[in-house]
């Protein structure tokens, strides 16, 4: 048996009987209210006896306590992606996925004045999910406008652009490979500022 488990189940002793009490219940009152004799109470609290579920399930309901607080269970790792927002490109950027594989997810938040086409275009396949807002989405001769809750899908290595079709911000989910994580290569160079 691990050591930690050793420890755990050597606390639950002292742990039954500081609950016990600090709700000034005696041994007898435990006794009748879960049907376990005193002198299995005893040695459970004393540690000469090792806890089951069949005995700390009844104390538990008894104290109205949950069974991790008998047990001094250890906390379960939080499932929640606590990931940090990202700028680039003027572009908020969330990533979902914190591990590296096959497919990347992302929340994109588009500003309303990231508004005009400049088509791109790099290695990879795209899924995009509107989650808010009007969608412009351009991929090589297709302009189109999507709604929240609508999606696409589409080959990145054709010329692509997508951000709000009018003037307010949007917010997209997009899912794409490794690939889709190279530079990005732009269809046409931007124009240069003064020229």
């Amino acid at each position: 048996m691990s050591t930690t488990l050793e420890e755990t189940l050597a606390q639950v002793g002292p742990r039954l009987r500081r609950i016990r009490t600090q709700r000034e219940v005696s041994l007898s009152a435990l006794s009748e209210a879960t049907g376990i004799s005193k002198s299995t109470l005893s040695r459970l609290e004393s540690g000469q006896r090792r806890p089951s579920l069949e005995l700390l399930l009844p104390i538990a309901q008894a104290h109205q306590v949950p069974l991790d607080e008998l047990v001094g269970a250890p906390d379960v790792g939080d499932p929640r992606v606590r990931c940090k927002p990202l700028v680039r490109n003027g572009r908020t950027v969330i990533p979902l996925t914190t591990q590296p594989g096959p497919l990347q997810a992302w929340k994109s938040i588009i500003p309303a004045e990231q508004n005009q086409p400049r088509p791109i275009t790099h290695e990879g396949y795209e899924w995009m999910y509107v989650l808010s807002g009007r969608v412009r989405l351009v991929v090589a001769d297709h302009d189109l406008v999507l709604g929240p809750g609508e999606a696409a899908e589409f080959d990145t290595r054709l010329p692509h652009w997508f951000g709000p079709a009018g003037n307010s911000p949007v917010e997209v989910l997009n899912l794409f490979g490794r690939q889709g994580e190279r530079v990005h290569v732009r269809a046409k160079p931007r124009p240069r500022a003064g020229k």
